[in-house]
């Protein structure tokens, strides 16, 4: 019977490939026809030739920054002896950068007259990178009737409609943890936003073109502080976002059982969860000692209410850089309650940015890294240079989409239309009742499929010709005899169409496999810094301020203390005196896993709960 199953495949596929080149051979003597101009985009969706991309290559010249003089300027700013407005008119901090390859590795060097020279590492495999440069699919639309919520000088975001928009809740957090973006707990003052705060900006975040970010991501600090978490999620809801997402620790999900079913029900679809390995000992840098299990209790928490879980691992090298792969095989054999897992490559900011250079250059972890280390943990079955993919390299997916859609939605796709060194992904199929899997590229061609849909978009042929045209493309690019065991043709096309929104079908309907996404996501901080990709960026934060580069506001010129500090609503021993001091779960001792449990350790009883010690308040800017 497999033998019969495969034969039919096989001769689906060369059927596929043979009507393929059938309809390409008159498709491609007909000029374009005109693509469609959807509602919310700025302009007909662009072909293949329209699309713009950054300098790539190397060596090449960009813009970067100095790690000493933002740290200067960014706090005279905050103290008031300089104005914000260095920052929108000038180019404060400012100097060049080269990129280049040397002694194996992808370097970014720079000079500043005042400070020196600085280097460091972007990649250790120059091969790796330059396929992935390769692979970029091109930049997504730039912004337009955007100043209202863009208007942050060199540091603007200019392209793309977004794939996550992010939402700092609170700067409050219930843990201690390093490393740390925002150095929660320890600035001096409260950031917290009103709901009147909440509904303005995500109003703003759907009044210019192209309106996007399908997706919003509440965060902090720990997002599930604030008072108005479970409002702000139906209100993402109630103006028409398709996903929300909270980043969080996980500690209230796992502390109060109804709350999962709560959020669920207020419109929360995703968990973005700090998942740091899969012992208690390789979370203890979070200073929780039974840290791990409390995250499991979490996971079992939110897959019970129905929502999805994505964990993501600040990676640190010799840290934790030796849990990758036994952190992916917690996925994999927890595949019916995960479908992704996002691996951060450390970036040194907030509570890191007065790292020494040699323990920076110690602990440097890269997307390269991450490739190299997963290969090795399989044993080859994973292929650096087959199977991983810039992020931006899946918006060819959502360009189909747009195109199958028709003009008439309010929101466009998600697009990671951001630049190739911000990251890259491998995708996974995975059997979540066997645990069989395989890399998506071991028996699907998708260079050729991303070629594939160029045509057809740049074609334009209609919805109808445009679905024929996909349907053909995925079965000729598709080798069943590699995919895992189980897996038809059928059951892969079911799958393809359930993960693009049933853009091909109306079916939706589930069986035991899954995509699992594989993702490296790379941060800059103060010396990777490239304002190319500020520029792309695709996770921007919106604030009271505007809409500004997720690296441009956590490192950067460092635009989250100058904005925080803008609408700080109270110093922290002010706040604490008014309302009270809440719970910080840290001192490297156990928590209590539940509402009725208490933590024990040596057989005695101790407090899961310290206090945190307010640091000296900051000057608000006037």
């Amino acid at each position: 019977m497999a033998s019969l199953s495969s034969s039919v495949s096989h001769t689906l596929r060369v059927a596929a490939g043979l009507a393929w080149e059938a309809f390409q051979s008159v498709n491609t003597r007909i000029p374009d026809s005109p693509s469609p101009h959807p509602a919310w985009a700025p302009g007909p969706l662009p072909k293949s030739y329209e699309r713009t991309k950054p300098p790539l290559g190397w060596p090449r010249e960009t813009d970067s920054l100095c790690p000493r003089c933002v740290v200067e300027v960014r706090d005279a700013i905050v103290a008031g002896e300089r104005d914000i407005s260095e920052l929108v008119e000038g180019s404060t901090g400012e100097i060049p950068a080269t990129i280049l390859e040397e002694n194996g590795r992808v370097l970014i060097r720079k000079h500043c007259e005042s400070h020196g020279s600085f280097e460091d590492t972007l990649s250790i495999d120059p091969k790796l990178s330059e396929v992935l440069e390769s692979r970029f699919f091109g930049r997504d639309f730039k912004a337009a009737d955007d100043a209202h919520v863009h208007r942050h000088g060199t540091s603007t975001i200019q392209y793309g409609r977004g794939a996550v928009l992010t939402v700092d809740l609170t700067n409050r957090c219930n843990m201690m943890c390093n490393p740390c973006f925002m150095d929660a707990n320890q600035v001096g003052y409260v950031h917290e936003l009103t709901l009147e705060d909440i509904k303005r900006i995500l109003d703003d975040s759907i009044s210019f073109k192209p309106r996007r970010q399908l997706s919003v991501q509440f965060s902090g600090g720990e997002p599930t502080m604030s008072p108005h978490f479970l409002e702000a999620c139906a209100y993402a809801k109630e103006i028409g976002y398709w996903s929300v997402q909270a980043a969080t620790n996980g500690i209230r999900f796992m502390l109060e059982p109804e709350f999962a079913q709560q959020a669920a029900e207020a419109g929360l679809n995703m968990v973005y969860l700090q998942f740091d390995g899969v012992t208690n000992q390789s979370n203890a840098h979070r200073h929780i000692s039974n840290l791990f299990d409390a995250k499991r209790v979490a996971i079992e928490r939110v897959f019970e209410a129905g929502m999805d879980i994505t964990p993501v691992t600040t990676v640190v090298n010799t840290v934790n850089e030796e849990q990758v792969g036994p952190i992916l095989d917690f996925m994999i054999d927890n595949s019916d309650m995960i479908g992704a897992v996002s691996f951060q490559p450390v970036s040194f900011t907030g509570r890191d940015e007065e790292i020494s250079d040699d323990d920076r250059h110690r602990q440097r972890y890269t997307v390269s890294h991450l490739a190299h280390e997963l290969s090795r943990y399989y044993g080859g079955k994973i292929d650096v240079y087959r199977d991983f993919y810039p992020l931006g390299s899946l918006g060819a997916f959502t360009w189909l989409a747009d195109h199958l859609r028709g003009p008439d939605v309010s929101f466009g796709g998600m697009n990671c239309s951001c630049h190739p060194n911000c990251g890259a992904s491998l995708i996974l199929v995975v059997n979540w009742q066997t645990k069989a899997w395989e890399p998506l590229t071991a028996f699907f061609d998708i260079e050729r499929f991303v070629s594939d849909i160029n045509v057809i978009t740049d074609s334009a042929r209609g919805v109808g010709l445009s679905k024929m045209q996909a349907l053909m493309a995925f079965v000729r690019n598709l080798d069943p005899s590699k995919m895992p065991p189980g897996m038809t043709v059928a059951k892969f096309l079911k799958l393809l169409n359930r993960k693009m929104g049933a853009t091909m079908s109306s079916s939706t309907d589930e069986d035991e496999w899954n995509i699992m996404w594989v993702g490296g996501m790379w941060f800059q901080d103060l010396w990777t810094y490239d304002f190319r990709r500020t520029e792309m960026c695709v996770i921007p934060y919106a604030t009271q301020e505007g809409e500004i580069s997720f690296c441009a506001y956590n490192t950067g010129v460092g635009w989250r203390k100058i904005v925080e500090n803008m609408h700080m609503v109270a110093k922290t021993g002010e706040w604490f005196k008014d309302k009270g001091r809440h719970q910080i779960y840290a001192g490297d001792r156990p928590m209590a896993l539940g509402p009725d449990e208490v933590a024990e350790e040596n057989g005695e009883i101790r407090l899961p709960v310290i206090q945190p010690i307010p640091h000296p308040g900051t000057v608000q800017l006037g």
